[in-house]
């Protein structure tokens, strides 16, 4: 599949410094960025899933803080 992508000026600059200090292809970075945003999305969403779940089986939530002052951290 190919994907058309237009990086503002900066990001190629910054993407054809980086392939020439590395040795490494633009692609190569590309699809490490990628994979990397991609991780950290499909995270994102299975725990809002999860939260939402929890929530619709009417369990209680309380912020992180609250929880840490309970514990004592």
């Amino acid at each position: 599949m190919t994907i058309a992508f237009r990086p503002t000026a900066e990001q190629e600059a910054r993407l054809d410094a980086l392939a020439r200090r590395t040795g490494r292809s633009k692609s190569f970075y590309l699809k490490e960025a990628l994979d990397r945003y991609l991780d950290d999305l499909e995270d994102i969403y299975w725990a809002h899933t999860v939260v939402a779940d929890w929530e619709s089986e009417g369990r209680p939530t309380r912020p992180l803080q609250a929880l840490k002052d309970e514990l004592g951290l």
